[in-house]
C-alpha cells in the first residue's frame, strides 16, 4: 500500500498522471471517495499519462466514457447513479474489464461484487483540519 499527501489540486493531477504511465492493458483502478474530494482532477491527470489530450469530465448521467486516442484506450466509468450492479452488463463492463485499455472506475465501491481481486484501489480523502486542498491519498490492493 502507499500513501500520497497532496496540498494542491495539481499534484493530485500529477499523482494520477504517475500512476497512469505505468499502467498496462487490462488493469482497473477503482476510486473512491467523497464528492468534491477531487476524483475528477485525478482522473483528469490519470487520462494525461495515457497521452489523451481530450477534456475528461465526470462521466456522472452516461455511466462510461471511452477515450481512444492515448497510448491504450481508457474506460472512464462513473457508477454514481447505477441502480442495480446489473446495468453495467446492459452498458457491456466485461469488454472494458477484459479487453485491450484500462479501466479507471469511480464510486466502484458501489459495483464491488463485479470487480476483479486485482483491481488497483486508490482513496481519496480530504481533511479540512490540514487545510481545504489538503488530500490523502491511497493507492494498494
Amino acid at each position: 500500500m502507499e500513501i500520497k499527501y497532496t496540498r494542491r489540486p495539481e499534484e493530485t493531477y500529477e499523482i494520477g498522471k504517475k500512476l497512469a504511465e505505468s499502467a498496462s492493458p487490462g488493469q482497473i483502478y477503482c476510486l473512491n471517495g467523497d464528492l468534491g474530494v477531487g476524483k475528477t482532477v485525478f482522473t483528469q491527470g490519470f487520462a494525461s499519462g495515457l497521452g489523451i489530450l481530450d477534456p475528461v469530465n465526470s462521466p456522472t448521467f452516461t455511466i462510461l466514457q471511452e477515450y481512444d486516442e492515448g497510448r491504450m484506450p481508457l474506460y472512464h466509468f462513473d457508477v454514481y447513479r447505477i441502480g442495480d450492479v446489473e446495468e453495467m452488463d446492459e452498458i457491456g463492463y466485461e469488454d472494458c474489464f477484459y479487453g485491450d485499455g484500462v479501466c479507471l472506475i469511480e464510486w466502484a465501491g458501489l459495483i464491488e461484487e463485479i470487480i476483479p481481486k486485482t483491481a488497483i484501489w486508490v482513496t481519496i480523502e480530504k481533511d479540512p483540519e490540514k487545510g481545504m486542498d489538503y488530500r490523502k491519498i491511497t493507492i494498494g490492493s
